[in-house]
């Protein structure tokens, strides 16, 4: 039986980030619609980026999530930690090294772990 590929997912977590970036939600609108125009995904309604957690410094911080029509970007930031944890997937082909490296500067990361999974 042949394999069939249902999607494409690219895991990013990034270490050392730059904190204005990452607590900014300006930046991170920014962030997600530059991504979309650079590996050519088209946005699927707004961007949802709510901030929460705040009942504990570890804990808060700005989530993201925004639809794309052929699946979606997530991301969780962490100001305390100054991480983020974003997962880009697709069952549309992208440029994932793209992705990453467009990832990894934006953010101004200091450390960088990623992984790409075919589904």
């Amino acid at each position: 039986m042949k394999k069939r590929i249902f999607g494409y997912e690219l895991v990013i977590d990034l270490y050392g980030c730059d904190k204005k970036m990452i607590s900014s939600k300006e930046k991170l609108q920014e962030y997600v619609d530059k991504l979309c125009k650079l590996i050519k995904m088209k946005k699927y309604g707004k961007t949802l980026l709510p901030y929460f957690g705040e009942k504990k410094n570890f804990t808060k911080g700005y989530s993201l999530v925004q639809l794309i029509e052929t699946s979606s970007i997530t991301g969780h930031f962490s100001e305390f930690w100054r991480t983020a944890y974003i997962n880009i997937f697709s069952c549309k082909k992208y440029n994932y090294e793209l992705a990453k490296k467009f990832t990894h500067q934006f953010f101004k990361a200091n450390g960088i772990k990623a992984k790409f999974i075919i589904r």
